[in-house]
């Protein structure tokens, strides 16, 4: 599927923030699964870390307690049952796939995968990215939704970017490998931000919007825009997400 320029330039974004958040060691994981439903919608999103050799798997959630223990053990019941697993399961070159690509959904939702596993959790359809397949290890973001399948637009964005995610997955070991032998501390960001400058950045962090922030200042919309402009330039950044990113706790010396 051909993808027009407002969703390259959202694919280029999320890799961007990734990106930054990846450099700046603040969580590969963490951040993709909190990020990455922006790009395409996902009602439960997580990290599966598979084990090929046991059967079994670990899971990241942007919702914790999302999906139980009870519930990550009825899916090893299943795991080399699983379409996904099937699908991606020491293949190199695996790419992103809906369950509905390779299993007809009707049939799917009559298996006991699905009756035991993704009917308890209030799912009807996923997809998977796998984003490191090596030997008995497979890495992938999973979207899960309920009530509509996703489109051929959400798995082109996503494959889009695909081995963009693998690179920066392994370059996250890479860097916390590195920090661990060498005992390197993350270096604070010293942007030069103002007192107010550093008002609008804390409130953009808590998820408020330019009229939000604009009312609790008591300053005009364009007066916040113009300190936002000034923010994503001094922190060397063009998003929201991003200057958020960089908000967070430990990465902005004080």
């Amino acid at each position: 599927m051909h993808l027009g320029t407002r969703d390259l330039r959202a694919c280029l974004d999320a890799v961007r923030t990734l990106g930054d958040a990846t450099a700046a060691g603040e969580g590969f994981l963490k951040h993709g699964v909190m990020d990455l439903p922006r790009l395409v919608a996902s009602e439960i999103t997580h990290v599966s870390i598979c084990d090929l050799a046991t059967g079994r798997r670990r899971v990241v959630s942007d919702q914790p307690g999302a999906i139980a223990q009870r519930h990550i053990e009825v899916f090893n019941k299943y795991f080399h049952q699983h379409p996904l697993v099937r699908a991606h399961g020491h293949n190199p070159a695996a790419t992103t796939v809906r369950i509905s690509d390779v299993t007809p959904t009707d049939e799917f939702h009559r298996s006991p995968v699905f009756n035991d596993y993704y009917r308890q959790i209030g799912i009807e359809y996923a997809m998977a990215v796998p984003i490191h397949v090596r030997e008995h290890e497979l890495v992938s973001f999973v979207f899960n939704r309920k009530g509509r399948d996703f489109s051929d637009r959400d798995r082109a964005c996503l494959e889009s970017i695909r081995p963009h995610l693998g690179d920066l997955y392994r370059l996250s070991g890479e860097l916390e490998g590195a920090r661990a032998a060498w005992g390197v501390p993350k270096p604070p960001i010293d942007p030069g931000l103002t007192p107010r400058e550093r008002e609008v950045l804390d409130w953009l962090g808590a998820g408020k919007t330019d009229r939000d922030i604009s009312d609790i200042l008591g300053i005009s919309p364009r007066t916040v825009q113009k300190h936002l402009q000034q923010i994503y330039e001094k922190l060397g950044v063009e998003t929201r997400t991003a200057a958020v990113v960089r908000a967070m706790r430990g990465t902005i010396s004080a």
